[in-house]
């Protein structure tokens, strides 16, 4: 079997525990577990990681102009399919969005194949991404809502993600050291945050998802799984990327779309469930597709 293979197995052993647990764990005990992990493990890892792998300004930039630019090339292409999606413009939004955000979780899980040197590009990857992914999102599900502009912002510039990243970068640009009791605490928050979350992702999917696949859905899920991630590649290739950004921009690139996707789309009044669909039919794709760029890549 495949090293890569070998390294992501206990995580899908992971996400089959948490179906298994589907039944037994109910749907307010899976939320509290999703706003732990929103709130506190998961800033706890991107901190970490951002704060011990200090960036240069190439990769800073690499990586900013890297994702950014993946975002917009699948918010184009899946914009060309408007035709097959919703004829309500909202309802469309709301599935429409799924192209280019991407799951936290399992970027984090995906960069722990990668080389040690490399990890610390994905934190950069998602601080640079969160708000514009979250800016995207909103801007294509305006239409109709009664969101102001300010509280919006205040969502994006709020997200712990993004805090987490931003404080960790800095930190690290700076060569500010923590003491070494806040960095044990915060390393065993850290190491907390994968298993859990995996749990919580394998209780809450629709593993039925699969078999309810229109044509608009496997056109979405072909783009943010397939050609976006190949473009990345092969993008970044012929602008001579090095091999580490190169490596990061194509498996963030290939993750599946974020599992919060649905919540905007409530908030906003689009159809919630086809959303939560596309979002399940994403993650359990990308348990085909995702190992085979990491072994494609690694």
């Amino acid at each position: 079997m495949p090293p890569v293979f070998l390294a992501l197995l206990p995580d899908f052993l992971l996400l089959i525990t948490g179906g298994l647990l589907r039944r037994t764990l109910p749907a307010p005990g899976r939320q509290g577990i999703d706003k732990l992990n929103f709130c506190l493990l998961f800033p706890a890892l991107i901190f970490v990681s951002a704060l011990r792998s200090p960036p240069s300004t190439v990769d800073l930039t690499v990586m900013g102009l890297g994702v950014w630019a993946g975002m917009v090339f699948a918010c184009a292409l899946a914009w060309g399919l408007r035709g097959l999606g919703p004829s309500n413009l909202l309802d469309f939004a709301g599935m429409w969005q799924t192209v280019w955000r991407f799951n936290t979780a399992i970027a984090i899980v995906a960069a722990q194949a990668l080389p040690a040197e490399y990890r610390g590009l994905m934190s950069i990857a998602i601080g640079l991404a969160v708000p514009v992914a979250n800016i995207m999102a909103i801007s294509a599900l305006s239409r109709g809502h009664e969101v102001s502009w300010k509280k919006t912002l205040h969502q994006v510039m709020t997200n712990p993600f993004l805090i987490a990243s931003v404080v960790g970068v800095t930190l690290s640009v700076l060569k500010i050291h923590l003491p070494d009791t806040v960095m044990t605490a915060l390393t065993k928050l850290a190491q907390a945050a994968v298993p859990v979350a995996l749990l919580s992702i394998g209780a809450s999917v629709n593993w039925h998802a699969l078999a309810q696949m229109d044509r608009f859905e496997v056109a979405l899920n072909a783009i943010k799984l397939i050609v976006l991630p190949g473009a990345t590649f092969l993008g970044a290739t012929l602008l001579g990327v090095g091999p580490g950004p190169r490596m990061v921009l194509t498996i963030f690139a290939a993750l599946p779309t974020a599992s919060a996707a649905h919540v905007l789309a409530s908030v906003y009044g689009a159809d919630r469930e086809r959303v939560a669909t596309l979002i399940a039919q994403s993650t359990l794709l990308s348990c085909i597709t995702l190992p085979c760029w990491l072994m494609m890549l690694v």
